[in-house]
């Protein structure tokens, strides 16, 4: 025990002797860090370098800001005035104090300007402060204020001196035991082990080592994206941007689906299927460019035989990229949490489609429990103190605020899939307060398009005590401020469904000869949940007027609508069934022939090759909503069309028509409309086909998934920043007090 003792004494003076050389490695690499950064934008920001560019001044400051540790910038005139800064620059690093200081010596104000920085430290952290000189054509015409947060420089010290201890510690214990048998090796072992560490000639930790070549790779990536940046995001692209504004961090998803469910087969064995879920399509490929956890339901048969003890399974199955924390539920709970509150409530609630809003008290108890639980799991995943998490969904709207007691530094984006209704309509919600409270514990909420933006806002300042400020689009309330942005949700690019698919014309070939369809037949396509939402009935009457309309397509055109079974405990939706069944019978027996049938009803599950094979195949896609968050079917289908061909029939009332605009725009409540839109479909020159297949495509390329995850994330890595600047601030003025 005196040993150890020893050990532990030393390894405190060690640890002092460590601690001062890093600290001052880090002050000179944060200099010479902020000395790069500058040098990379010293000419464009020399440029604009006068009062009347101040806004693209700003703008330029706002991109090195960018990066998490810069905490704010500020431009300074010759004369001391400041000519632009970052939002939020405090006023206790002016130009005129910091301009004295970077002054050579006690010259004259006429003097020039030098390189200066310091080191604030403060009982919440430290700010490094630096002055670098622009100049322009050989002369200075001012100079650029940088802050830098040195938290995480703390971090890594304090880090290292636990580190170091722990070490010390017990490597004094092993030597203690193995003393007892090889006392005089053990010494030799021990003296040489110290002595070199003393010496620096042996290093634990990566931490020790200095930042430099960091900084270089931070400002080539600056340059080369400023200079180079691709039109196209890439997963890579995307892990990227991660490492930049994130440092790699991983991500943990909440969302009651699950991206793989694990079933028995027929053979005995397991196999994973992927669910009918727009929000997996859009979510998976994520997971897989960044990594992580995704907290779902565990809801397959065969679920519970492939986790580990803590309820976890690697997917997918043959990559294993990311890790899967499943949640059970019992039957009661799912029927109250996920059938009752959530899809026999808050669904018809949102969509503007008709149905009647079933609330019980039970079904919320339920709701409340089941959000608890989840809040629990993430709590559980998370490996640091501010982690960053994506909630999915209406079925979790209370997990943010429940997330945000346990993690205050939590980074929590919320995104609500499907529409937010006008104040007046979520008030029907007896519980509307408690929901829209749950949402505001997200560091950002984010939904399709700005009109559900602006109805969240409305709410939020129609039934909560909170400022809106509408100019930032937030509601800031008991000190936390929530961005409220449209984040238009999208799919990869290109979707990997389709390196296993032949060609489209080969893809043709296999659904006729599947349906059983003529050479000469024409096919239309409709891919859904089985929802009342969908349109689905309204799709078919459409069918039925075309057919009623135009004689010389009866026998020639059908209609193959893959509808997967969804909530079939609902008995709005078992209603929903037997009304499609019904009324496909109806139009097939009016209109059918000897080899066709106008209405091709195919109610099972598919796999997404399976979709990809007939969106590749059919001459049209309509998509009928009637009213729908995004509807990633549309995208889906221009996805597949590698061959430019097909025409895209898109209900006004999804929030794809905001971006697909080349589509053919129909209400799908006006069946004359809608069947005229099928006529022209029918009849659309390739040519023209080409040119709106293009266009769109075009776009979902440029905005696709990953772009779509990069600007939350970038949003939500600003916001932190910006947070942690403000708490900076906040310990100056107290400690200046």
């Amino acid at each position: 025990m005196a040993l150890i003792a020893s050990l532990v004494l030393l390894a405190w003076i060690v640890a002092g002797l460590v601690q001062d050389r890093t600290s001052t490695w880090f002050e000179l690499d944060l200099a010479l860090r902020a000395r790069l950064v500058v040098t990379g934008s010293r000419a464009s920001l020399a440029a604009d370098w006068m009062p009347e560019r101040r806004a693209e001044l700003e703008r330029q400051l706002a991109e090195i800001a960018s990066d998490e540790r810069v905490m704010a910038l500020a431009a300074c005139g010759l004369d001391g005035e400041m000519l632009a800064s970052t939002p939020g620059f405090p006023g206790q690093f002016g130009c005129r104090g910091i301009g004295s200081l970077a002054r050579a010596g006690n010259a004259s104000p006429e003097a020039p300007y030098r390189e200066w920085s310091s080191v604030s430290r403060l009982p919440s952290g430290g700010i490094h402060s630096s002055a670098i000189p622009i100049t322009q054509g050989g002369s200075q015409i001012g100079f650029l204020i940088l802050l830098q947060d040195m938290s995480y420089a703390e971090r890594r010290e304090d880090l290292a001196r636990t580190l170091l201890i722990t070490s010390f510690g017990a490597l004094g214990l092993l030597a203690s035991l193995l003393t007892i048998l090889a006392a005089r090796l053990s010494r030799k072992a021990w003296g040489a082990e110290v002595r070199g560490i003393l010496q620096g000639e042996k290093t634990y930790q990566p931490d020790f080592q200095p930042i430099l070549r960091d900084v270089h790779d931070l400002v080539e990536r600056i340059l080369y994206d400023q200079e180079n940046a691709p039109e196209i995001w890439t997963a890579e692209r995307l892990k990227q941007t991660l490492r930049r504004h994130l440092h790699g961090e991983r991500l943990v998803i909440v969302a009651n689906r699950e991206p793989y469910i694990h079933q028995h087969a027929p053979d005995g064995g397991i196999h994973a299927v992927h669910p009918a879920s727009g929000l997996v399509t859009a979510l998976e490929p994520v997971m897989r460019a960044c990594s992580g956890v995704w907290v779902a339901h565990g809801s397959g048969a065969a679920d519970r035989e492939v986790v580990d003890k803590h309820d976890r399974v690697r997917v997918p199955p043959s990559e294993e990229s990311y890790q899967i924390r499943r949640i059970w539920l019992t039957p009661e709970e799912e029927q109250g949490y996920y059938y009752g509150f959530s899809n026999e409530g808050l669904w018809p609630l949102c969509h503007v489609a008709h149905t009647r809003p079933k609330f019980v008290a039970e079904d919320w108890a339920h709701y409340k429990a089941i959000n608890e639980r989840f809040a629990n799991a993430v709590c559980q995943e998370v490996d640091t103190d501010d982690p960053i998490i994506l909630v999915q969904d209406y079925h979790f709207a209370l997990v943010p605020a429940l997330i945000r007691r346990r993690l205050p530094a939590a980074t929590v984006i919320m995104f609500w899939h499907i529409p937010w209704p006008n104040s007046e309509r979520i008030s029907i919600c007896p519980w509307h307060r408690e929901i829209i409270s749950g949402l505001l514990g997200s560091s950002i909420v984010g939904f399709h398009t700005q009109f559900h933006c602006n109805n969240f806002i409305d709410s939020a300042d129609s039934y909560l005590e909170a400022r809106i400020d509408r100019e930032q689009h937030a509601v800031v309330r008991r000190g936390h401020t929530t961005l409220i942005r449209p984040y238009p949700i999208s799919l990869e690019w290109p979707v990997r469904w389709l390196d296993s698919l032949p060609a489209p014309e080969e893809c043709r070939r296999q659904v006729w000869d599947q349906l059983g369809l003529k050479p000469d037949a024409l096919l239309g396509l409709g891919v859904d949940r089985l929802d009342y939402t969908k349109g689905i009935e309204e799709r078919f009457l459409a069918v039925e007027r075309l057919l009623d309309r135009c004689p010389e397509y009866r026998g020639r055109f059908s209609f193959v609508q893959v509808a997967a079974p969804s909530r079939t405990k609902i008995g709005l939706y078992s209603q929903l069934n037997d009304r499609v069944e019904e009324l496909a019978a109806r139009i097939n027996e009016r209109f059918k022939t000897e080899d066709s049938r106008p209405i091709i009803l195919l109610r099972s599950h598919h796999e997404p090759p399976d979709v990809f094979r007939f969106f590749r195949a059919a001459d049209l896609c309509y998509v009928s909503s009637l009213h729908d968050g995004m509807n990633l079917v549309a995208k889906e289908f221009v996805a597949a069309r590698e061959d430019m061909l097909g025409v895209l029939i898109l209900s006004q009332f999804a929030g794809a028509a905001k971006q697909l605009t080349e589509a053919l725009i129909v209400n799908p409540y006006d069946i004359e409309q809608a069947s005229r839109a099928l006529e022209a479909a029918l009849r659309m020159p390739q040519t023209e086909q080409q040119v709106r297949m293009r266009s769109m495509r075009s776009l979902i390329a440029r905005f696709n998934v990953y772009r779509w995850a990069g600007d939350m994330l970038v949003d939500a890595a600003r916001l932190r920043s910006r947070e942690r600047l403000a708490e900076r601030l906040t310990a100056i003025d107290d400690f200046s007090h």
